[in-house]
């Protein structure tokens, strides 16, 4: 019997043997017999025990989990609308589920103070907000998601090894295709082979219009392969029309990492954008990201912005981890010059 049954059983029979002794001086020995008030006593125990098993079975699965991530930032821009100093936050919550060991049911919450500019966390305004609910379960040899407001991208393997501190280097530069979004709920499968080849692609839609010509659709396909030292992910999107390609790879050498992205979007204009960068594993008791790149997809003719940043990621413990990072972001106009320290908890 675990100890948490006993702690419940213990007090249920001194309560039972409490008038037992309290009335033991007005009954001779043989009124008393032992034999049938133990069994008595036990199956009452048996009883309470029955009832704390249901209890048991009714309460959270084994292989529930829940994990949780905090960001603290504080920084400030030269250059920008405001250049004063500022603070934000934001957490994310997740939880997940097993049903038969190879699926998995994931929810994942958000909240922030919709903090703006390059760091911008997610806007959700101080409001608990459903980032994420899916059902992902192995088909054959795939793996299929289903589920609302996540990415078609939640899939892709992906070859970008950057740490990005501004939302510009994301995905190494390829957000609209290799990172690609959703329009609401999502259907997604991927494939895995042995070589190291993957296939992934999907179709997200509106939630009130799947599949119409009413609502807006979002299919997305990506081929990647991936080894121990290099990898490289191809992948095309078709939003309503708008077509886009993106690649991205990266290459470890023996002191650090190269990360790089091209993509390309046709909207009826075809616009470019490029990013690449190092990654530095082992500076110090740290590691180093630098990259540059385009702040968007420019058409050719236009004039062109890049951004540039630099940031340093120091573990304290296993659990947190403090990050300085500086960047510029060219602008029509002045350039925006800023400073930031990003203090991350995981638990």
């Amino acid at each position: 019997m675990k100890l948490f049954k006993s702690l419940l059983v213990a007090p249920a029979t001194l309560g039972l043997l409490a008038p037992v002794a309290a009335t033991a001086n007005e009954v001779t020995i043989n009124d008393f017999n032992a034999a049938e008030e133990i069994a008595v006593t036990n199956s009452r125990i048996d009883g309470l025990e029955a009832r704390f098993n249901n209890l048991e079975a009714g309460s959270f699965s084994e292989t529930t989990t829940a994990s949780f991530g905090v960001d603290f930032l504080v920084g400030a821009e030269d250059g920008a609308a405001s250049e004063a100093a500022a603070f934000g936050y934001q957490m994310g919550i997740g939880l997940e589920t097993s049903f038969t060991g190879e699926d998995a049911l994931s929810a994942t919450i958000d909240i922030g103070d919709g903090t703006s500019g390059a760091l911008a966390f997610d806007d959700t305004a101080d409001v608990l907000t459903l980032d994420g609910l899916t059902y992902t379960f192995p088909v054959g040899g795939a793996t299929v998601m289903v589920g609302d407001s996540t990415d078609i991208s939640a899939l892709y393997t992906g070859a970008c090894a950057y740490s990005s501190f501004t939302d510009y280097m994301g995905n190494c530069g390829t957000g609209s295709t290799v990172g690609v979004g959703g329009n609401g709920v999502t259907a997604a499968m991927s494939y895995g082979f042995d070589s190291g080849f993957s296939l992934a692609g999907g179709v997200s839609s509106e939630t009130e219009s799947i599949l119409t010509e009413e609502g807006s659709d979002l299919f997305g396909i990506e081929a990647a392969y991936t080894a121990d030292s290099y990898g490289v992910a191809v992948a095309y999107s078709d939003s309503e029309g708008t077509t886009g390609w993106g690649i991205n790879g990266m290459y470890a050498f023996d002191f650090a990492t190269l990360s790089a992205g091209i993509e390309s979007v046709d909207d009826g204009t075809t616009a470019e954008g490029f990013f690449v960068g190092l990654s530095f594993p082992e500076v110090g008791p740290g590691s180093l990201d630098i990259g540059m790149g385009t702040t968007g997809n420019f058409a050719d003719g236009d004039e062109e912005y890049y951004t540039y940043e630099a940031s340093y990621a120091y573990p304290i413990n296993d659990g947190v981890t403090i990050t300085p990072g500086v960047y510029i972001i060219e602008q029509d106009g002045d350039d925006v010059t800023g400073v930031a320290l990003k203090t991350s908890f995981s638990f």
